[in-house]
Order: C-alpha cells, then sequence, then structure tokens
C-alpha cells in the first residue's frame, strides 16, 4: 500500500468524509486481516484433522484381546500383599511362513509363541523382574475358549508354546495363572517379524556376544564382542538356538532376555521427540505388530501405562528362567522343577524378590 493511500485526504475533518473514508482504508486491512484468520484457522484444522488421523491410525493398529469375555471369573485373585504391583504375560509371537521361513533355513508353518515372560513390576514401579517360561516345558492345559467361541476341552502334559499355537494368547495367559497361581492383569504380545521394522527404525540394537554364536542350520554367525545388530539380524539373535550353548530352548532363552533389555534401552536412549516424522514411523511399527487386551488397547492407555514404568532402570531389569527339570518319560522336554518353581511363583504373588536358591534350573540355563 503507498503512502498517497495512507494519507487522509482533503475534507477529513468533516464527520461524514471521515466515517466513510475510514470505511474505504479499512476494508483492504479487514480483507488482509480476515484472510490471515481463516488461513490460520485452516492449517489449525489440516494439523488437527492430520493428528487425529495419525492417532486413528496408529490406534487402530493395535489388536485387542478381550479378558474378561475370554476367561471369565474363574481367576486367581491377587494377594493382599501384592494389590500394588502389576503382572504382565509378554509373548513374542513369531510366523515362520513366507519370507520368514527364510531365516530358519526351511519352512516352517503356523504361528507360535518362542518367548513367553510374566514380567513383575514391584509395588512403587522401581523395580521388575521378568520370569521366562521355557517353550519346551511340559504343563496342564486348563479348559479354554478360542476367538471364535469354541471351547477347547483341558489337557495334560502338552507343550506350553503348543497352548498358543492351538488355541491363542488368552488361553495362554489363562495356563499361565493355572501354573502359578499369579494373577496376570495385562497382555502384550509382540509379533517378532513385526518388531524388525522397529529394530531396523532405530538404526539397530547392540548386544554383547559373550560365547560365540555358529549356528549352521540358519547360517547365522557371530563372534564374542559388541554388535549392532540390524532388524534382520536381531531376528536371527532372538531365535537362534543351534550352535549356541548346549544348543538348547534354555540357551535361547538367555540370549533373549538379554535382547530385550537392551531393545528396552536403546527406545530410551534415542531422543525420539526430537524428530516426530521418525516417531511415528517406530509408533506405526511398534504398534503394528502389538496385540494387547483391552485395557492397553489404545495410545492413550498405552502411553500412561509406559509413563508409569519410566522409573524403571531396564539395565537393572532382573531376569530369571522358571527352574525346570528334563522330563524323565521324554528327555527332550522339561517339566517346572519342585519346589524352585513355586518359589519363583510364590515371590510374584507376594511381590517379594525371587530367592537366590530358585535362580538355577537343574535342566541347565538360568537368570
Amino acid at each position: 500500500m503507498t503512502r498517497a493511500e495512507n494519507e487522509e485526504p482533503p475534507g477529513s475533518g468533516d464527520r461524514p468524509r471521515r466515517g466513510h473514508g475510514s470505511r474505504g482504508r479499512r476494508r483492504p486491512r479487514r480483507r488482509v486481516f480476515r484472510r490471515i484468520v481463516i488461513g490460520c484457522a485452516v492449517l489449525a484444522l489440516a494439523a488437527g484433522g492430520t493428528a487425529w488421523w495419525m492417532y486413528e491410525d496408529l490406534d487402530g493398529n493395535i489388536t485387542a484381546v478381550d479378558l474378561e469375555e475370554a476367561l471369565g471369573d474363574d481367576r486367581p485373585a491377587k494377594e493382599p500383599a501384592a494389590r500394588g504391583a502389576l503382572d504382565i504375560l509378554v509373548l513374542g509371537s513369531d510366523s515362520r511362513a513366507g519370507d520368514n521361513a527364510a531365516l530358519d533355513g526351511g519352512e516352517v508353518g503356523g504361528a507360535r509363541s518362542d518367548t513367553a515372560l510374566v514380567v513383575h513390576v514391584a509395588e512403587g514401579r522401581s523395580e521388575a523382574v521378568a520370569v521366562s517360561v521355557p517353550r519346551d516345558t511340559l504343563v496342564d492345559r486348563p479348559a479354554c475358549r478360542r476367538a471364535d467361541g469354541t471351547e477347547v476341552p483341558p489337557a495334560k502334559r502338552v507343550m506350553f508354546n503348543s497352548v498358543y499355537s492351538q488355541v491363542g494368547s488368552a488361553c495362554t495367559l489363562k495356563t499361565v495363572e493355572t501354573m502359578s497361581g499369579v494373577r496376570i492383569d495385562h497382555l502384550m504380545e509382540i509379533d517378532f517379524a513385526g518388531f524388525k521394522t522397529l529394530v531396523d527404525e532405530l538404526g539397530g540394537v547392540t548386544v554383547d556376544v559373550e560365547e560365540p554364536i555358529r549356528d549352521t542350520k540358519g547360517g547365522f554367525t557371530l563372534e564374542p564382542g559388541r554388535h549392532r545388530l540390524d532388524g534382520t539380524e536381531s531376528l536371527r539373535f532372538v531365535r537362534t538356538r543351534h550352535g549356541y550353548g548346549d544348543g538348547s530352548d534354555l540357551g535361547r532363552i538367555g540370549l533373549q532376555q538379554q535382547f530385550l533389555v537392551a531393545l528396552i534401552g536403546e527406545v530410551r536412549r534415542q531422543d525420539l521427540l526430537g524428530d516426530p516424522v521418525r516417531t511415528y514411523r517406530i509408533a506405526d511399527s511398534l504398534t503394528g505388530a502389538l496385540t494387547t487386551d483391552s485395557d492397553l488397547a489404545s495410545l492413550t492407555s498405552l502411553a500412561e501405562f509406559g509413563r508409569s514404568l519410566q522409573g524403571i532402570d531396564p539395565s537393572a531389569l532382573d531376569t530369571v528362567t522358571l527352574p525346570v527339570k528334563y522330563d524323565t518319560a521324554d528327555p527332550n522336554r522339561v517339566v517346572p522343577a519342585q519346589p524352585l518353581a513355586d518359589e519363583v511363583w510364590e515371590a510374584l504373588r507376594n511381590d517379594r524378590p525371587i530367592p537366590e536358591s530358585a535362580r538355577r534350573s537343574p535342566a541347565g540355563g538360568g537368570s
């Protein structure tokens, strides 16, 4: 706008002219102001719409399991001493069909639960212990209901990871409650194939290898030392059992526990808030690989749950393998070693530290 346009014309002291001239001069400014307001409103709505779309997109990634409907009321109660504690069943589910089969050197159909941890968060939310249940453990499966509503009768001496593949995660949780007497508050199931993308988005995860890994069956090798693993290598790391230790599932559990701690530490170490786009990609990968109970199946609930656990240092996460011994009828399988296994579950039920005497499996492995 030129100076001449800003100067008042002669006769500006006349009231009618001043009023007319004022309206004429301010109209362009009002138009500019109105356009700015409208533009800001559009940007705000667009940003809000994008944020809402992103929220809905991520929220819709999470698969929910209704534990109340699946399990009913026939469940253990919380002991008075542990009412301030939390117990979460964390499952690592794994399908090795299709492209994933190449990581194991052969086709393996169906999905299975290769990892099962009962994570006990003590009252105060500053300490936690993760108890691994070996997948080859023979257990008594209770009567369960599949997701489609069909009833499955109880069965004795079935392999623990078969419960997941045959009946699903809710029945796996019920089996854990039956064998432990621990009331499980939440379920979190992570698809290993999906978490491969998460590891790649993080730029890898660093692990320290103490013993050489030479898995000739799967073609995966690592020499002792520190290694930065990408997504594919991480999958091989948590899956490997041949060519490491005694080649049993108990050795693999140790690797899985180690990787879990390293992954949690990597997520906390990185400044994800400084890069919203990258944060969204990581959140998209994580939620896409996640199944939870209904109470956690939203971004809001997961965020609140995560904030409640911020006082736990990942490097101080205690990891224990359920004490087991080789089955006398089938040496390729293990059974809970008593009374050690009961000592572990009793400690969780009463929110107490697991005694040192219960930290070593007669079958090998350990914390």
